[in-house]
């Protein structure tokens, strides 16, 4: 593990981390609105002004972004679409499968209230070509979402009882959820998987990220100066640029890390819908 860079801080909860194609990072700011893009020479811009809670982005086939937060939305040039908004509070973390597809987690309660009663959300899957699927439900509070490098795992982070999930893929058929790995000490939010099928994942509780073997066995940590890590993403043109995010617990409020690592990360495929 090389040296952890500071690239920004003073922000509120960064969310949401993607690295695009130019090697600029792409984050949000849940509690403060907006969607920011960071260019390699440090220079930031604001990408969508304003939108709170997104949890979750990728880049679209056709530029821009599909970003969560209050419905499900495809964001380019300033001009949205919206792609699946049921009426729900909102949407977390979001992913794409190798087609393109886009699997989001729901919430039905505002996270940060703890006298809400949660019923729990579910996974969804988005596409082009049919009705927004339903994978399953029973998530108390969706976080990151990643596939093993094959795609035939789908893993799914619920930070509530500090779990990742762990479903086998075959087709358009997910089964055969259950448990990867429990931490309720550090609990579970963002996460990457790498070339070798290790995930990491961000921890809000525990200010590290965890990698963890296939097997969910605890590998590699990287230790981050705030309580509250957030997410995690891969980048750089070897994909062993790692970035972490953070909640903003200390007086340098939500900030963005980088460090290298010596696993590649699995490219995020550009969603299609």
């Amino acid at each position: 593990m090389k040296e952890l860079e500071l690239l920004s801080e003073g922000w509120g909860l960064i969310e949401a981390p993607r690295v695009d194609d130019d090697d600029c990072l792409h984050f949000s700011d849940v509690p403060n609105g907006g969607v920011y893009k960071r260019f390699p020479d440090g220079e930031i811009e604001t990408v969508i002004p304003k939108r709170r809670g997104v949890g979750g982005m990728v880049f679209h086939r056709d530029g821009g972004l599909v970003v969560g937060g209050r419905n499900v939305q495809h964001v380019v040039d300033g001009e949205t679409r919206v792609l699946f908004d049921p009426g729900f509070p909102g949407f977390n973390d979001l992913h794409t499968d190798a087609l393109g597809r886009v699997y989001v987690g729901s919430i039905k309660v505002d996270p940060f209230d703890e006298n809400a009663v949660n019923p729990g959300g579910e996974l969804w899957r988005l596409a082009s070509d049919q009705e927004p699927i339903e994978i399953y439900d029973g998530v108390l509070i969706t976080n990151g979402i990643g596939f093993s490098p094959d795609g035939l795992l789908l893993y799914h982070a619920d930070s509530v009882p500090g779990r990742v999930w762990v479903s086998d893929v075959e087709g358009d058929v997910v089964s055969g959820k259950r448990v990867f790995v429990e931490d309720r000490v550090n609990a579970t939010d963002g996460l990457a998987v790498d070339v070798e099928g290790g995930v990491w994942v961000a921890q809000p509780n525990g200010g590290k990220v965890q990698r963890y073997t296939p097997d969910g066995e605890e590998d590699a940590q990287v230790g981050i100066p705030d309580p509250m890590v957030t997410s995690v993403c891969f980048g750089g043109a070897d994909m062993q640029d790692l970035y972490v995010v953070t909640g903003g617990q200390t007086s340098r409020g939500g900030c963005i890390y980088r460090t290298r690592v010596d696993v590649a990360g699995v490219p995020v495929a550009k969603a299609t819908i």
